[in-house]
């Protein structure tokens, strides 16, 4: 009697510690799929920040600036420089098909080139090459030397060459004494639907400091 009492206590024994593990693997195994959405949530959360981080970068990439500039002598070259170093932005240089030649620029000879030129409202010398993609650019510094109170006319034809709509026009000069005049305003009259900000007459000797100061006063913010 007391071996058959013996053998019961065992058997409950047995079945009780069985029932303990089942219930303790039970009660484990939501731990691991959480454990799993907790993963897929962090996943997630780096490759939104990623994809933010890439559209930012994107907008930078996608914000270009052109310094387009004339240049007989390589004064306005070399602003021309200053600006495109500063801004990191693409440079296009305005370069005659006819190249001025010494007796060209003799500003004292009235059967001169360019004093010609300058007399004809209309005159349009011609251009050598282009500028690709000119609808890339959202901002587009135009430099040029001033004769005789204005811009040379092959500024003209490059003014009418392209569709600046929608785009930022940032006129510069470098001259001898003379401001910019009227320069910038006749050539924003060749243009339609740009906005033309106000130009500003640069010296050759100017430093890139010098002349980023003035690039950074513009209000324009180069990095959207």
């Amino acid at each position: 009697m007391k071996k058959a009492i013996a053998i019961l206590f065992s058997l409950t024994m047995i079945l009780g510690l069985a029932a303990c593990r089942n219930s303790a693997s039970q009660t484990e195994q939501p731990s691991t799929e959480d454990t799993s959405v907790e993963s897929k949530a962090d996943t997630n959360s780096a490759e939104n920040s990623t994809d933010m981080e890439n559209t930012d970068n994107q907008d930078v990439q996608d914000h270009k600036v052109l310094v387009a500039y004339f240049s007989a002598t390589g004064t306005t070259k070399g602003v021309a420089e200053h600006i495109a170093n500063g801004l990191n932005a693409d440079i296009y240089e305005i370069v005659p098909e006819d190249p001025y030649t010494d007796a060209d620029l003799n500003y004292n000879d009235n059967n001169s080139r360019t004093t010609i030129e300058m007399n004809d409202p209309n005159a349009r010398p011609a251009i050598s090459g282009s500028v690709e993609n000119m609808e890339q650019y959202d901002i587009i510094f135009v430099g040029y030397p001033i004769w005789w109170g204005e811009a040379p006319r092959i500024v003209s034809t490059f003014m009418e060459s392209y569709d600046f709509s929608g785009k930022t026009i940032v006129p510069f000069c470098t001259s001898g004494g003379s401001g910019m005049g009227s320069s910038a305003a006749n050539l924003e009259q060749l243009t339609t639907g740009a906005q033309w900000l106000s130009g500003e007459r640069l010296s050759g000797s100017d430093s890139q400091d010098e002349v980023m100061e003035w690039v950074n006063g513009l209000g324009l913010n180069f990095e959207e």
